[in-house]
């Protein structure tokens, strides 16, 4: 019979101790990390490049903060951590914010990261993140010594150190992006040197990404992993296969509800929503408002009477999903929990059609628009065709054959209407501002305001709301921004995505804060 060594030496401490029990030492042991091993991780979304200082999304994300380095983490609870800062201080007048920066963090090529690192990297993130709300209010960054970086705002930003932490804030380094090269295209995108807790070994687009453990990180004795392997598959339900049969240890970002519900039923695995706090993920029907149909409020409101998002919500998605009814998360403190909600009325949309002077034809429609849709939601566009054609709206649903495909119809704004996901990123001056701000309107970005929409009132009180410090006049801001775009729909809510994460029950510390696999796994590990 065999009998494991751990077992063999526990037995011979309570020899020695006395009456402790196997059972709590064995607890002991269990809490000790464990060095080596290669953590798997499944994913559908190929990333386009590696460096989430130009590109938002989970594919780029959540590699690109094993390699990438930020000033701050969050933990669980919303709570700054020190990370390449190892302290900070904002001051009284929320006009500065001083990065103490720890003297032992090297790139993976072995130079120093300093304040001038600092400084390029948010440079290059306000010249070419999407999220341009997000660093708008830093006019400069300020470099008196190697160590010390001081981003000097034009106005209170309470959303700056939130925006310094996980795939937000990529510390870059300038001797290898201040080449003269765009940044956007830089060749080092695809083969990246960082300063995070794992380093580059392979990439192979649509396939697989290797990294491996970094053994000159600046938090010592970390990580735990010998490596982390990307595995990719568009297909989800082949990657829940490899879930089953332990040959992936960790699969974020799930959304397929027939999926979890047979994984739950694995002894081997765990099942979580927890770890998407601060992407608050929403799904949505968005609109070109440059479209001469779509272009008119009332139309849109009739397409909105015309969907039943409760049936949605309890089955196509088996009740995992919650309901959205705005644009910011409804479990954001934020939300505006009195928002109109458009619940299910085809009479209604029909007369309201009817009145914009759209009649059914002969064929029974009104007009036709063109639906594209995210891979990831084709369910939920499948279902609404014919769901708007029950009030005479002709769906022509184009589905593309991948995410770049998509994305450029979309950045291009070349489409009609898609179904769309988009993150609220912990705070509404990152994540929400994009889509609604006129001066977001840019062809080429991706997740800006690609429906075009622009209203004055609603630029003015996002500005106000994005430098308001007090926590009861920025909710009344935002309950007033809201109250105008949910009645002016440039795009429809639809639910907050079930989004859960699928871990096997090898794998300790699992990313579960606020930015879940979008969050250095310096301390995950696995159990031998």
């Amino acid at each position: 019979m065999f009998v494991s060594s751990k077992r063999i030496i526990l037995t011979a401490i309570v020899a020695v101790f006395g009456a402790v029990s196997i059972g709590s030492m064995a607890a002991a042991f269990a809490e000790t990390p464990q060095m080596g091993g290669t953590l798997v991780i499944g994913a559908t979304s190929t990333p386009r490049h590696l460096n989430p200082a130009v590109q938002s999304g989970t594919a780029t994300g959540m590699p690109g903060t094993q390699i990438f380095a930020t000033p701050l983490r969050f933990d669980e609870n919303w709570n700054p951590q020190p990370y390449l800062a190892e302290s900070w201080e904002v001051s009284e007048d929320g006009l500065s914010v001083t990065l103490n920066l720890r003297r032992n963090a090297k790139f993976h090529d072995g130079e120093p990261i300093t304040s001038e690192d600092v400084a390029f990297s948010i440079e290059a993130i306000k010249n070419n993140h999407p999220f341009k709300s997000m660093f708008d209010r830093v006019s400069s960054v300020d470099t008196p010594d190697p160590h010390t970086a001081i981003l000097r705002l034009t106005e209170p930003h309470p959303g700056i150190l939130l925006a310094m932490s996980s795939s937000l804030c990529a510390i870059i380094p300038k001797h290898v992006y201040g080449d003269g090269e765009d940044v956007k295209t830089h060749p080092k995108n695809l083969e990246p040197i960082g300063s995070g807790p794992f380093r580059f070994v392979e990439y192979v687009k649509g396939q697989h990404l290797v990294l491996e453990r970094n053994p000159d990180y600046f938090l010592e004795g970390k990580p735990y992993l010998e490596k982390i392997v990307f595995k990719y598959n568009k297909n989800s339900n082949a990657l829940a296969l490899d879930v089953e049969r332990g040959d992936i240890h960790l699969r974020p970002f799930n959304t397929k509800s027939r999926e979890l519900a047979r994984l739950r039923e694995n002894e081997n695995l765990n099942v979580t929503p927890s770890g998407y706090a601060a992407v608050g993920p929403i799904s949505w029907l968005a609109f070109n408002l440059n479209h001469p149909i779509l272009g008119r409020k009332e139309i849109r409101k009739a397409i909105a009477y015309a969907i039943d998002r409760k049936f949605i919500n309890e089955q196509l998605h088996a009740g995992l999903s919650k309901p959205a009814y705005g644009p910011i998360a409804m479990d954001n403190p934020f939300a505006d929990q009195d928002a109109e909600r458009y619940d299910y009325d085809p009479d209604k949309a029909n007369a309201m059609l009817d009145e914009a002077g759209y009649p059914r034809k002969d064929d029974g429609m009104r007009f036709q628009v063109t639906l594209d849709t995210l891979l990831s939601q084709r369910e939920v566009a499948e279902f609404l065709k014919p769901h708007l054609a029950e009030v005479g709206i002709d769906v022509n649903l184009r589905i593309p054959p991948d995410f770049p495909t998509w994305a450029n119809w979309v950045k291009n704004h070349e489409f009609d209407m898609t179904v769309d996901v988009v993150f609220n990123w912990g705070d509404p001056v990152i994540g929400v501002h994009r889509t609604y701000v006129t001066s977001n309107i840019q062809k080429g970005v991706i997740w800006s305001n690609t429906q075009s929409y622009s209203n004055p009132d609603v630029d003015r009180i996002l500005d106000s709301a994005g430098k308001e410090n007090d926590f009861a006049k920025r909710k009344a801001l935002y309950l007033e921004f809201q109250k105008i775009v949910t009645d002016e729909l440039p795009v429809y809510w639809l639910y907050g995505l079930p989004y859960h994460t699928v871990y096997n029950e090898i794998v300790e510390n699992p990313p579960l804060t606020i930015w879940g696999a979008m969050a250095p796994m310096d301390e995950v590990y696995l159990k031998q």
